[in-house]
């Protein structure tokens, strides 16, 4: 198996690798040994990233703690640069920080007052006087223009050298952005262009030329509201979405430049707040951005002969869309696709039990249940007052409860599950569109009680661990085991 680097590019880049962590977090099986993000956003104070942030760091550290050779939950390894690397001159969070952009406007960025009449005259024919006076803290706001311009400090940054000094030659790529927007519009073909036209002196250049990749890259599929003041209009999000798509059918998809593309975007839409950036910049969860995180685990599973490339160009490219199959407002699991129902289902459906559990029975069942202490170490109060619990797989799952009520108010809706605040009864009613298995009999075992029996089988087959090993596997061997009793998948 190959490692993945993925460059998340922009708002959308970002919140495409949170429900891509979350399909991961579930189990969802990918082709990768290990998956490596390098988010590029210039907003560092955008609430989508900090989110996101947080959750890889929550995700990294729950893996740390599991048995890295069972199978199941959190079961692929995701990395920052740094710690593949183990450099010290770049960050050390998932996310690459552009220079001179804080506090910055284009104009300064550009040294545009230093430029003699001549320059300055060219420099007004290329931008406007809005353009010139962005400031860059907060993105580009819809102006691909300046992004490819600031993006392309990139190739010289201590984050490509170091990507490129670990580059093995079975090593895959994949970029994330939007069309209709300004950072993801100039990143994707910036970053593309750089790691394509890979030259000496940067370190395995002939690797990463002929590098397997993949890119997904998302039409509109929300809008904003309008707002006058705002510098952004969801009105011109189709006119740029067709500029770009013009400049990628040549400078894309018409050099072969990349070995899998898909694309993405919805006409049923939702308004957010018309945010540029100031106030934070807060979008819910979206459908498409869970399209868009399949995409990757689609291109991982391709084997490495459908993904061939010579000269820095793919032999032959491969262009995906995704569907469902039938064009209605609230999507659930039968709406998708039989291959997309065969890798999300189950996993899903086991995660979601092991948060319902977490979340509405643990604290009541410990001291009460053997699977609790009928081994040592014993699952107790001590174990989930503990920074294992306390501080990375609780507020995790409190980010997949957030991410699975974002998306079931979203347009279009995404609602794999009724999100009940009361499970005590009906628990296995809970998936929608999909009706749980009946048995009738007087000794039939059902909700927590038939769930608490699974624990206890499971705890029963599980040696001498560490405590937070035992934890995640007895759970995952006890969703598996419930699912499959209870569902026909």
């Amino acid at each position: 198996m190959a490692r993945l680097f993925i460059f998340g590019i922009g708002g959308t880049g970002v919140r495409v690798i949170k429900s891509l962590t979350m399909l991961l977090a579930s189990g969802v099986k990918m082709n990768a040994t290990e998956v490596i993000p390098i988010i590029v956003d210039p907003h560092q104070s955008n609430q989508d990233l900090k989110r996101t942030l947080n959750l890889l760091e929550d995700y990294q550290a729950v893996r740390d703690k599991r048995d890295p050779g069972q199978e199941g939950f959190f079961q692929t390894n995701i990395s920052t640069l740094q710690r593949l690397t183990g450099s010290q001159n770049i960050g050390s969070t998932f996310s690459f920080k552009l220079k001179n952009v804080q506090n910055e406007q284009f104009k300064d960025y550009i040294n545009f007052g230093s430029l003699d009449e001549k320059n300055k005259s060219l420099v007004s024919l290329l931008f406007s006087e809005k353009n010139l006076a962005t400031e860059m803290d907060i993105g580009f706001v819809g102006n691909p223009n300046i992004g490819s311009v600031v993006l392309n400090q990139f190739k010289d940054s201590g984050e490509f050298v170091n990507f490129a000094s670990n580059f093995s030659q079975n090593d895959r790529i994949f970029i994330i952005s939007s069309i209709f927007g300004g950072t993801g519009a100039a990143g994707f073909p910036t970053i593309l262009k750089n790691i394509r036209n890979a030259q000496p002196p940067l370190p395995n250049h002939e690797w990463i030329r002929n590098a397997k990749m993949g890119a997904v890259t998302l039409l509109p599929y929300f809008g904003v509201a309008p707002d006058p003041a705002s510098k952004i209009d969801k009105a011109t999000f189709i006119s740029k979405s067709k500029a770009a798509l013009a400049y990628y059918e040549t400078n894309v998809s018409g050099n072969n430049s990349v070995n899998a593309l898909y694309y993405l975007g919805d006409d049923r839409t939702k308004d957010y707040p018309n945010d540029p950036g100031e106030h934070g910049q807060r979008n819910d969860a979206h459908f498409m951005e869970v399209a868009a995180a399949l995409s990757v685990v689609d291109f991982m599973n391709m084997p490495d002969t459908a993904l061939g490339s010579e000269n820095g160009r793919a032999v032959q490219p491969i262009y995906k869309e995704f569907g469902i199959k039938r064009d209605e407002e609230l999507v659930s699991f039968t709406q998708l696709g039989d291959e997309t129902q065969a890798q999300i289902k189950t996993p899903l459906t086991q995660y979601w039990y092991f948060y319902l559990y977490l979340r509405d029975k643990l604290s009541q069942t410990l001291g009460k249940q053997p699977w609790t202490n009928r081994k040592k170490p014993p699952i107790n109060k001590a174990f989930t007052y503990g920074s294992f619990y306390q501080n990375h797989l609780s507020p995790f799952n409190e980010q997949f409860g957030t991410w699975l009520k974002e998306l079931r108010q979203n347009k279009r809706a995404f609602a794999p599950f009724s999100l009940s605040e009361k499970t005590s009864s009906g628990l296995f009613d809970t998936v929608r569109g999909i009706e749980p298995q009946r048995h009738w009999s007087p000794f039939a075992r059902d909700n927590y009680v038939l769930y608490d029996e699974e624990l206890n089988r499971a705890e029963r087959n599980v040696g001498s661990l560490p405590v937070e090993q035992k934890f995640m596997r007895i759970f995952y061997q006890a969703t598996h085991s419930l699912v499959n009793r209870k569902f026909d998948f």
